[in-house]
């Protein structure tokens, strides 16, 4: 009987009948405080994500050192806190040497099979994320480098004084470059990775960061982590009192061999997956004794992972990766995932300080370049809207939604989250109604004024749950403001919409 009820449902997409949708929140609810860099963001030496991307020398829409203009411009409308760089797996090969100072040295990138020409080095990534008001996030290489080259590096970037900081008052800098944040390695727990156990690899971290923290004993150091116990807990048990944050990654459409990406239902299936891996990680801190010393920074994070297949010879397919930037791939299903990512993170704000979508500028990223200008996805509106529109506080609330049903899947059609100023005294609300094709009544219960009263939102939605945005059609999903009508204590939330209003 389940086996024939699950064929017949297969494919049919409903939310079943309301037994309501309702926000309350508590008298005694305090506001949580969170960061702000869960807003980050991060860029790798794939593809056109720098050349062509961020950084086009000769480019008509270029600045003297080569940074398209119309991508800074559009970046800071986005308030990055924080960008994350040069990998991702890029960074395994990279040796920070060759691309600084007047004598740029090219080099085969082994990790994603292309000549990498070294004019984007660390002082034009440094000088870029200045530009941006954001700050620079530097992730090491600990596949093909040791740590000594790491703890250069530093020296180079941070220090007046030693080898390193003397070559960059050579290269023409001065003054200190001043990064803070340091990665030690990335997804190294991944197969075809440089083999550790994880009990090498907590031993491994924490000598890296003893003698990180020798060069400049300020800065905040990561270590790539994920949410599994065995690789994890190793790590914390050896180097969790020399490290600020575990990174963790997370993409939920796995494309990298066949780009098939899936339609929106199935993405808001997957809605709920990455709470399920923060709270595993949160588990791991926890059983290591460390929570609210070690926090989680999910410094790579989108919907839909990267297309880079192999070709049948063994030899990496780089033509394939154009596949990345079909713009029709980013609908309202990238948005709302996104959205729902973003409200996951800010309700566990006690641990998860750190973000990075990623990337930020093409690939999957949520801005588009090309040679006469710039797309913003539907991604790009989403995080526009949450770094600027929400108030300083998460409230802690209760949520009651509706299921959306796909075959014998379901998810909360809505997800809410409620942000609010230290006083208590402003409410902003963010709400994603996932359903493709029907409007949701929310009801504004305990802890918010019922009476009838007409507030002003900001939606955005589409024609259907499958719109995009494209060369041509560069405006057709934005936000935009409207006039919603809060009768009875309800407000109606459109059909595969994020909604942001203030009470």
């Amino acid at each position: 009987m389940k086996a024939t009820l699950r064929t017949l449902l297969f494919g049919l997409i409903f939310v079943l009948p309301s037994f309501g949708n309702e926000v309350s929140v508590a008298p005694d609810a305090k506001p949580l405080p969170y960061n702000k860099m869960i807003f980050g963001q991060f860029i790798e030496h794939f593809h056109r994500q720098i050349y062509g991307g961020i950084f086009e020398p000769g480019s008509p829409l270029s600045d003297k050192d080569g940074f398209r203009t119309d991508v800074v411009e559009a970046l800071k409308e986005l308030k990055i806190p924080i960008v994350r760089w040069p990998g991702g797996n890029f960074v395994d090969d990279y040796h920070w040497l060759n691309g600084v100072g007047p004598d740029r040295r090219p080099a085969h990138d082994r990790r994603w099979g292309v000549e990498e020409p070294n004019t984007f080095g660390t002082v034009e990534f440094v000088k870029w994320c200045r530009l941006i008001g954001a700050e620079p996030f530097i992730c090491a290489n600990t596949e093909s480098a040791a740590p000594q080259e790491t703890s250069d590096w530093v020296e180079y970037c941070n220090s007046n004084s030693g080898k390193y900081g003397l070559l960059r008052k050579q290269h023409g800098v001065d003054t200190p470059l001043n990064v803070k944040y340091w990665s030690i390695g990335n997804e190294n727990w991944m197969g075809g990775k440089f083999v550790k156990t994880p009990e090498k690899w907590g031993e491994f971290v924490r000598d890296s960061a003893k003698m990180l923290r020798n060069v400049d004993p300020g800065i905040t150091l990561f270590a790539a982590a994920n949410e599994q116990e065995k690789w994890t807990l190793p790590l914390l048990q050896h180097a969790g009192g020399y490290i600020n944050y575990v990174s963790i990654h997370g993409y939920w459409d796995i494309l990298w061999k066949i780009n098939n990406p899936s339609p929106y239902i199935v993405c808001m299936m997957r809605t709920g997956q990455p709470a399920d891996k923060i709270a595993k990680t949160i588990a791991v801190i926890e059983k290591a004794n460390l929570r609210g010393n070690v926090k989680i920074a999910v410094d790579e994070w989108n919907l839909r992972g990267w297309h880079h297949p192999p070709m049948s010879n063994g030899k990496l397919d780089v033509k394939a990766r154009d596949k990345n930037d079909i713009n029709s791939t980013y609908t309202m299903a990238d948005a709302l995932f996104s959205a729902c990512f973003l409200n996951t993170c800010l309700r566990n704000c006690n641990d998860v300080e750190i973000g990075g979508f990623s990337p930020i500028v093409n690939t999957r990223g949520a801005l588009f370049t090309h040679p006469k200008g710039i797309v913003k996805r539907t991604t790009f509106h989403v995080l526009s809207l949450y770094a600027n529109k929400l108030e300083k506080n998460v409230l802690p609330i209760t949520v009651k939604s509706d299921p959306l049903v796909s075959g014998d899947q379901s998810v909360p059609v809505l997800d809410v989250i409620v942000t609010t100023n230290d006083a208590k005294t402003k409410f902003v609300i963010a709400a994603v109604n996932k359903s493709p094709d029907k409007a949701v009544e929310l009801s504004l219960a305990d802890g918010f004024q019922s009476r009838d009263r007409k507030v002003a939102a900001t939606v955005l939605s589409g024609v259907s749950p499958d719109d995009f945005n494209d060369i041509g059609a560069e405006n057709r999903v934005i936000p935009e403001t409207k006039t919603l009508e809060v009768k009875d204590g309800k407000v109606s939330l459109p059909a595969h919409s994020l909604v942001i209003f203030a009470l």
